[in-house]
């Protein structure tokens, strides 16, 4: 079960270092160059964004969570056997005290990566920085707002590409380029991205650096968008990641 439905939801932010925790659990990673490793997964409430089909609804369009210190968080990080942390969203990173938990679990050895929309660039020891930019078509116009207002639509759009931050995000960790891809419309925009970070980057994108993800929450959504964008990244020259997570569970919570 969630974190937020057996703990104190919502409510104030208590005194000292705590996060929103939505979710934390153990699963497989679903996602990108490190899919089908054990991963724990502490899922953050709260993003600076509003991507339509966002996968984490409860993160974002509706935040639900429960406070947890830092303590309690890396108490119940150690119960787990694995030593991948996976720091997801929402947006983990518009907590100032993402940072902090990410320097204590590199202190403890673990292996991080951060599952962030490029936007913030973290003062803390990352892994991995798994980047996945919004592409245009994850804006929600008013036709495609879950709450059919189109009230983030602008918000969203101003936002949702920092080329500085991508840039940043790329020179100082290891990283992937993620994007999550509705068809091939999508990609002028990707190749576009693409080429822009590798002119403001100092550090080299290679080909294989860029992961195209099919957009899809269920295996019945996935089914219609898993052969599209794989063909899409074999015309590219582009990685395809799939959703090991959605094809095994489909959208079963915490997996």
């Amino acid at each position: 079960m969630p974190v937020s439905s057996r703990v104190d939801g919502n409510g104030d932010a208590p005194e000292g270092d705590a996060l929103p925790i939505n979710e934390l659990f153990v699963s497989l990673q679903g996602e990108g160059k490190l899919a089908g490793v054990p991963s724990i997964f502490v899922r953050t409430s709260g993003c600076n964004l509003r991507c339509w089909f966002c996968d984490s609804y409860h993160t974002s369009w509706e935040p639900t969570h429960a406070w947890m210190s830092l303590d309690e968080v890396l108490a119940e990080i150690e119960s787990f056997d694995a030593d991948h942390v996976v720091l997801t969203g929402g947006e983990p990173l518009i907590h100032d005290a993402s940072a902090t938990l990410l320097r204590e679990l590199a202190d403890r050895g673990y292996h991080t990566t951060v599952e962030t929309n490029g936007t913030i660039v973290p003062d803390a020891p990352v892994d991995l920085a798994s980047i996945s930019p919004k592409l245009e078509s994850s804006t929600p116009t008013s036709d495609r707002d879950p709450k059919g207002d189109g009230e983030w639509a602008e918000r969203h759009e101003e936002r949702r590409i920092d080329l500085d931050a991508l840039a940043s995000l790329v020179d100082r960790h290891s990283f992937q380029l993620k994007f999550v891809v509705t068809g091939p419309d999508d990609m002028p925009e990707v190749e576009s991205l693409v080429a822009d970070v590798r002119e403001t980057a100092n550090t080299p994108v290679y080909d294989d650096d860029v992961l195209l993800m099919p957009e899809g929450q269920t295996r019945e959504q996935l089914d219609g968008t898993r052969g599209v964008v794989a063909d899409l990244a074999l015309e590219h020259g582009y990685r395809y990641t799939p959703r090991v997570h959605v094809d095994l569970w489909n959208d079963a919570p915490e997996k």
